[in-house]
């Protein structure tokens, strides 16, 4: 088979599979929202496992407090959500109102800017519409909540097994098995070092919204804390709906507050905690960022653009894992500060210089 057939096989299949998905979305989702939950629980799983608490009691605990965190972000935005939506209409009308007084104010200086020519282009209230629908898409993933803890367990509970799975049916286990324990290692980090700072960005954010008084500071907390898992523009984006809503209700020197909190906030997390301790090799170039977004968003909706970024860096940091491959993770990588695919493949080549467990810290 020549060259051509070869890439055209591959591109073909890399339809039947992106098909496939989109076809399968209603099962998919579950699922990959699953691993990543797992991937997020596995962290302290493994802490208590190297303290000497036996896999059952360490998994039931992670468990019970996973519910519990589950049930308070399932109901928050169940609440937020119906709450946000009944007082939509308010706020577009109050913010049409607002642009349609900028249009006016415009045409005094003889500036002509027809109104629906803004509606169609820029309309700004999409932007509170399209952060409800998202919120409500994240929570009705988690509806499927039964399912998804289900599938956590089992995972968990296969997570300590594995490398004893893969020593017994691999060909090459101590040549092989250091790519796998790099991959589980950098994937465990990142998720790990991710969240954290989601976290403490959405925290912060729900403060600051609460002292200026805009409306639905928790779910706007909520909405940092999930699009801050995809760099750069998924702090813009969040961005959004809170500026625009402290514009409607509190007018523009509360809006220009709260868009200085996000940038201000965003500079120090995004530029002094994030790199410091995860590395400049763990990212993204912003194309493959925005690409990823809108590939992983067409195919599984709102929770597909939400887990967009984590499922590239995952698939990036498996690339990284093999030396054949490095060649591609470098292609996705950031134009500064990547790492060097030869120093990678040396690393790669060499795996006895410093071994790495999947269970680490």
């Amino acid at each position: 088979m020549g060259s051509t057939s070869k890439t055209l096989v591959v591109f073909a299949a890399l339809i039947v599979i992106v098909a496939g998905l989109k076809a399968a979305e209603d099962l998919v989702v579950p699922f990959l929202l699953a691993a990543f939950i797992a991937t997020i629980a596995a962290t302290p799983v493994f802490w208590l496992e190297k303290h000497r608490v036996p896999v059952a009691i360490s998994i039931f605990a992670v468990m019970v407090t996973l519910v519990v965190v589950l049930i308070g972000i399932g109901a928050l935005v169940a609440q937020s959500a119906g709450e946000f939506t009944d007082r939509l209409p308010f706020y577009r009308d109050n913010l049409t109102a607002q642009v349609n007084g900028v249009i006016a104010w415009l045409a005094q200086f003889g500036i002509e800017i027809s109104s629906e020519l803004i509606s169609n282009y820029f309309d700004p209230v999409k932007a509170l519409e399209l952060a409800g629908s998202t919120l409500r898409g994240f929570g009705a993933a988690l509806g499927n909540g039964f399912l998804i803890l289900l599938t956590v367990i089992f995972i968990l509970a296969e997570a300590s097994s594995f490398p004893r799975k893969l020593r017994d049916v691999l060909k090459h286990p101590e040549r092989d098995l250091p790519y796998f324990s790099r991959f589980a290692e950098n994937v465990n980090r990142y998720v790990a070092i991710k969240t954290t700072v989601s976290v403490a960005t959405g925290f912060i954010i729900g403060i600051y919204l609460t002292i200026l008084d805009v409306d639905f500071p928790v779910l706007w907390g909520l909405l940092a804390f999930l699009l801050n898992y995809v760099p750069t523009i998924g702090s813009i984006i969040a961005a959004v709906p809170p500026v625009l809503l402290a514009l409607v209700q509190l007018g523009t020197g509360s809006a220009l507050l709260t868009a200085a909190g996000y940038v201000v906030l965003n500079i120090v997390m995004g530029n002094a905690i994030e790199p410091r301790f995860m590395g400049k090799g763990l990212g993204l170039s912003t194309l493959v960022v925005f690409l990823s977004l809108v590939v992983w968003g067409w195919m599984l909706g709102p929770v597909g653009m939400l887990l967009s970024v984590p499922l590239t860096m995952t698939a990036k940091i498996a690339l990284e894992a093999n030396p054949s491959t490095v060649w591609l993770a470098h292609l996705l990588g950031p134009a500064d500060g990547r790492p060097d695919p030869t120093d990678r493949a040396d690393e790669a080549a060499n795996p006895d210089s410093k071994p790495m467990d999947p269970t680490a810290e």
